[in-house]
């Protein structure tokens, strides 16, 4: 983790006695001393530093030492201003007249001696009378000297605000609203610095301050907003940036659950308040209460924001701000419209015409996102059309911009967040989940941790058994995604650098639709791809990439969600369809061994859990069941899947587990397994092929036994297998087992099941024993005697 050199200096802060400390201390005293402090003051601080920040144990300074440090924190220069702080910040708080002092000469206060209060406050308490002193500092008027430090206030306050809102008094909120609402509204339209016309002039008398200028160069011709330009800035100006950085928090922290909320059946009343609103002009909003003041000039700052970013920027550093701007801006009018519903009709229109003049463009699409927010919240009390924003939002974000780690990010924790909200409003919004699952598949160690919470939501009885085609297909999406960007950057004239043969076939017409029907936006398009070992094969120089094996590894984890939801919204006849898709997806798969074995594992416990759930799957499919189970390849190449469905074969293929369960069923199972059964035990494997799992001959065994159990005109077949067995294994020459271990414990087994079989009716009651043998509950029927016994004993062992 760190190097030889680094190791070593830390070693050494940790072993430094106390001795040695003492004498560095009292020398770093003497160093103060001095009017200039040298680079040897730094370095000693930098060293202190080390040794207090190295050490497990806080220690206390002596206080000539700290009473320096504090000093320091004041100093001109910021680099000791940045020492001075971190040294204080690793030491016991400093004691209370000291901090004291800080807070009284309010001049003295920066970015550092800020951060220093805060993380010194040992209590609520001390926080809260930190919490008085910055608000008082903000109370009068400034002066010459603690302009500046004003300017460092606000900040220490939003940062006390997230940490612990209830320091904070009500009259505290008050006096900080109205400096807000005042440093928002009322900042200075001249440019600070004694920026002048020039000319020759140019005197003390001669210099007149210049207004502010818009983004695109004209004069500002109305109030100072965070987007007007100068060559200087006065002291409220910047206040008024700091008070439009930390607005939003304020308003969620402190205005916020005032106002009742208004539903689509109030909108005449919200109509009617309206126009008062509308009517009020800007005299009359200084009779409002501090929280609807502070509403209303938010209100005012944001749809002036959202102006000034129709104008032209002249450098792009501007065009970037005017973006995070109107970002910002939109998030704050969403919470104004929240708390007072009345404004949404005045704010409707501006973000309207803002969502019309950014759509087509995709470079605004973090912009757009709080667009969407503001529709979703408002659209259904304004009665507006939002189709074209979630086609937007839905449709081309994700399609286009999958790569985008920011959009990513913002757009799928907006899915989050708003989960309850989209569902109710948005419901259309999950038919977008094959374009959504681009973002999984693109970055799915980024991604995954969100869908983990989004794929419930996706899933229902009209998407599932597409969703899980979409989901076992993910790393050929990732596959195609990679191709798609190298197809866009490398003209088709120019060979591949890498010669990749996927990337011809992306380009070639012939398999243009496999392709496109994985970049598909909306399901309904089709359940699967007839062509998918084609796709596999297309891709199989893509298996090793590591963007594709990433999402791989992904996959299980999501098929268990799945699985676990759609027990819950498909009826029988789906569980009966995903059962069928599951037997035969499970041989198309792309061409990654481990995630072969992981799909096949999931797909073998939830092969279980369907059937336990619902027994009669298992007649409903005996068809497909048994023909999965009579290929003896699948034994092979699917040893974990073959072996649960021979499992579910021999456990649900009874009269009581379904009436519908015939004679002539459980037959035709008995002599499918065993034509299997004798085959993989009668010969070596298969070329290439490894011999049988001693798990799946097991399985098969104790599947027979339980079927011939219930029908007793197969005992005399499976009896005949056992004794063969038996007589093979003494014999040596078994060729389908290599380990010695392994064929002892499956002709123990074997002997088992053959003694089981002697007694019929013993061997049904303990291969297939009834449910209530299975779960028995017998320390609670007061019927017997267990109960009774349990008691006595519980008596005996806990007497007092």
């Amino acid at each position: 983790m760190y190097s030889h050199a680094s190791e070593s200096l830390i070693k050494q802060a940790r072993e430094i006695q106390e001795s040695e400390l003492l004498k560095f201390y009292s020398r770093l005293a003497k160093l103060f001393q001095v009017k200039e402090l040298s680079h040897e003051t730094l370095d000693s601080l930098q060293r202190l530093h080390l040794i207090l920040s190295a050490n497990k144990f806080t220690r206390k300074l002596p206080s000539d030492l700290q009473q320096r440090l504090l000093l320091l924190l004041s100093s001109p220069a910021e680099q000791l201003q940045v020492l001075s702080s971190a040294v204080l910040r690793e030491t016991l708080p400093s004691s209370g007249e000291e901090l004291n002092s800080i807070q009284e000469n309010i001049s003295q206060l920066n970015t550092h001696t800020a951060s220093l209060l805060i993380s010194q406050a040992g209590s609520k308490a001390e926080l809260s009378s930190l919490c008085a002193r910055l608000v008082h500092g903000l109370e009068g008027r400034p002066s010459e000297g603690t302009a500046r430090s004003l300017m460092f206030t606000l900040p220490a306050l939003k940062s006390i605000v997230t940490l612990s809102p209830e320091c904070l008094t009500e009259e505290h909120v008050t006096i900080l609203s109205q400096r807000i609402i005042d440093w928002l509204r009322y900042a200075s339209i001249v440019q600070g610095g004694g920026a002048s016309s020039g000319g020759f002039f140019t005197g003390p008398r001669s210099r007149q301050p210049l207004p502010t200028a818009e983004l695109d160069g004209s004069v500002s011709g109305d109030f100072f907003t965070v987007l007007c330009v100068g060559q200087g800035f006065t002291e409220d100006q910047w206040m008024n940036v700091y008070s439009f950085s930390m607005l939003r928090r304020w308003l969620l922290t402190y205005h916020s659950g005032s106002s009742s909320t208004v539903d689509a059946d109030d909108r005449s009343e919200v109509d009617g308040s309206v126009v008062s609103m509308v009517s009020a002009t800007s005299s009359s909003s200084r009779l409002l209460p501090p929280k609807e003041r502070l509403r209303e000039k938010a209100f005012q700052y944001c749809q002036r924001l959202i102006e000034q970013c129709d104008r032209k920027a002249q450098k792009k550093a501007d065009t970037e701000l005017q973006k995070a701007c109107m970002a910002e801006a939109v998030c704050i009018l969403d919470c104004v419209c929240i708390e007072e519903p009345s404004l949404v009709f005045r704010a409707f229109p501006s973000i309207k015409a803002l969502f019309g003049r950014l759509s087509s463009d995709l470079s605004f699409a973090r912009v757009l996102l709080p667009v969407a927010q503001f529709y979703l919240n408002h659209g259904e009390l304004a009665a507006v059309d939002c189709e074209s924003v979630w086609k937007l939002v839905f449709g081309r974000f994700p399609a286009e911009l999958f790569s985008d780690p920011f959009l990513s990010h913002e757009l799928l924790r907006f899915l989050r967040l708003n989960l309850e909200n989209l569902q109710l409003r948005v419901p259309e919004f999950i038919r977008f989940f094959p374009n959504l699952l681009k973002f999984l598949a693109w970055d799915s160690t980024a991604a995954v941790e969100d869908f983990v919470d989004l794929l419930p939501s996706l899933v229902t009885e009209g998407t599932a058994v597409e969703m899980l085609h979409t989901l076992l297909d993910l790393p050929c999406l990732s596959a195609t995604l990679v191709l798609q960007l190298r197809s866009m950057s490398l003209p088709i004239s120019e060979p591949s650098s890498r010669g990749l043969m996927s990337l011809d076939a992306f380009r070639n017409p012939a398999f243009r639709g496999l392709f496109l029907f994985l970049l598909r936006v909306e399901s309904g398009s089709g359940h699967t791809i007839d062509r998918l070992s084609t796709l596999h094969d297309l891709l199989a120089e893509a298996a090793n990439w590591p963007r594709v094996v990433r999402c791989a590894q992904a996959v299980p984890l999501l098929l268990h969600i799945y699985f676990n939801t759609v027990v819950t919204v498909a009826d029988e006849k789906l569980l009966a369809h995903l059962v069928l898709v599951m037997l035969e997806r499970s041989s198309l798969l792309i061409n990654i061994p481990s995630f072969h074995k992981d799909v096949h594992r999931v797909f073998s416990s939830h092969l279980l859990k369907l059937c336990k759930l619902r027994p009669s799957l298992v007649v409903d499919q005996s068809h497909e069941l048994l023909e999965f189970a009579g290929t003896t390849a699948n034994v092979y190449s699917k040893e974990e899947v073959y072996t649960h469905v021979v499992w579910v074969l021999g456990e649900y293929l009874s009269a009581s587990s379904d009436s519908r369960c015939s004679v002539t069923l459980i037959t035709s199972c008995f002599e499918t397994l065993e034509a299997v059964l004798f085959e993989i035990t009668s010969s070596a494997p298969p070329p290439g092929t490894l011999c049988p799992a001693p798990k799946v001959i097991t399985t098969l065994m104790s599947a027979l036994a339980k079927l011939a159990s219930r029908s007793h005109d197969l005992i005399p077949r499976v009896s005949l297998f056992f004794s063969k067995l038996r007589t093979v294994a003494r014999s040596g020459l078994v060729p389908w087992c290599t380990d010695e271990d392994d064929l002892i414990a499956i002709v123990t087994r074997g002997e088992e099941l053959w003694s089981l079989l002697k007694a019929p009716g013993v061997a049904q009651s303990v291969l297939t024993p009834p449910p209530h043998i299975i779960t028995p509950r017998w320390h609670r029927d007061t019927n017997l005697a267990l109960p009774l016994q349990l008691r006595v004993l519980t008596r005996l062992t806990h007497s007092q």
